[in-house]
């Protein structure tokens, strides 16, 4: 039976990627090493790490003012780096609550600066995008700061909003190179790796250089973002496993067409399930708006919560796994990164269309 793994993270890994890393794991490249092994200062590794660097860039058409650093502590630690690196002497900062994570990074913000809701869809339960026109940004804030997809909710943005001069910060952990995006319309873009990138335990951050170096010198060495721009990403052991997995998938993704080409076998990938629910007939539910619906996380629901755990149980046996929501949402979710197959999504689609029938 053929496993297909809905989880929302970590997440499902390029089935070549895996067997490229297993073939490599107790000797890279007639070195007699493992990259675990490695000094992360050898010449084996620094070409690794080089390599990397150089596909990222590649892949997402990054300029050569931004840096991009290979960090540690998850998005989350980013939550508090963000406002200790960015606020350059400002009081303010703009943030956008459409979700748990948005309103995770707006907790932290909390703690460092005055944060200005500029927008929220609290008042559906998250369920939708706020339009742009609904913004009250501040002139003088620091930065906007926004969460283009929400992983619980599976809300996405469908466009960039334009902060003119003030810088905009976008938490990617769950939609990164999944679409293209235009990099010079960001100050800086970070995403945990463990759903489009790699294992857990790598964080990806890229920044604009003139927003590099302005922190407070009494901040903590390691959360300086000109710490690790000054070093390439090497003033300490950063996660050098994670750093080779993610340029292996970087590979793959090149391999296959790049961002652009994965963007359109996403597309595919969510009209399946959403046409699947949209034809149900009210068995099958999505709660987001739309033109707002993620193409990353799909949440849905059946018409009766009770028939949910037997979904789950079912779909199981069929070998589609991990598709239980968040605690805090409930039902169902399947999350559909750029690592899921096709095949995996119409088995879903198939398997959804059975169960409705049978139990409809």
């Amino acid at each position: 039976m053929t496993i297909f793994n809905f989880a929302a993270g970590p997440a499902v890994l390029p089935h070549e990627v895996l067997e490229q890393a297993r073939a490599e794991l107790l000797d890279w490249h007639g070195t007699g090493m493992s990259v675990m092994e490695m000094s992360h200062r050898g010449k084996e590794f620094m070409s690794i790490a080089a390599q990397t660097e150089a596909d990222l860039r590649e892949l997402m058409n990054i300029p050569p003012n931004y840096k991009t650093l290979f960090l540690q502590g998850g998005a989350t630690l980013q939550f508090s780096m963000i406002p200790l690196n960015l606020l350059r002497g400002k009081l303010s900062a703009d943030y956008v609550n459409t979700g748990i994570w948005s309103k995770k990074a707006i907790d932290e913000a909390k703690k460092f600066c005055n944060v200005n809701e500029v927008a929220s869809s609290a008042d559906r339960n998250f369920s939708y995008a706020p339009e742009f026109k609904s913004w009250k940004l501040d002139k003088d804030a620091a930065f906007v700061h926004y969460t283009p997809n929400e992983t619980i909710g599976g809300v996405e943005f469908g466009w960039v909003p334009d902060t003119g001069k003030v810088p905009l910060v976008a938490d990617m952990s769950s939609n990164i190179l999944s679409r293209p995006y235009d990099v010079t319309q960001f100050g800086l873009i970070y995403a945990g790796a463990q759903k489009n990138i790699g294992p857990a335990g790598l964080t990806l951050v890229i920044v604009r250089d003139d927003l590099v170096g302005h922190a407070d010198p009494r901040l903590p060495t390691m959360m300086n973002y000109k710490t690790h721009a000054d070093n390439d990403s090497m003033y300490n052991t950063p996660p050098t496993y994670g750093m080779y997995m993610a340029g292996l998938v970087f590979q793959w993704l090149k391999k296959n067409g790049g961002v652009a080409q994965m963007e359109q076998v996403n597309i595919a990938k969510a009209k399946l399930l959403y046409d699947m629910i949209d034809a149900s007939n009210g068995f099958y539910h999505c709660p987001v708006n739309k033109p707002d619906r993620s193409r990353m996380n799909v949440p849905f629901t059946t018409r009766d919560a009770a028939r949910d755990a037997d979904f789950l149980k079912q779909a199981e046996a069929r070998g589609l796994l991990q598709l239980k929501g968040h605690k805090l949402a409930g039902g169902m979710r399947a999350s559909i990164y750029n690592a899921m197959p096709l095949a995996g999504v119409q088995a879903l689609a198939d398997f959804m269309g059975e169960f409705a029938r049978r139990k409809g």
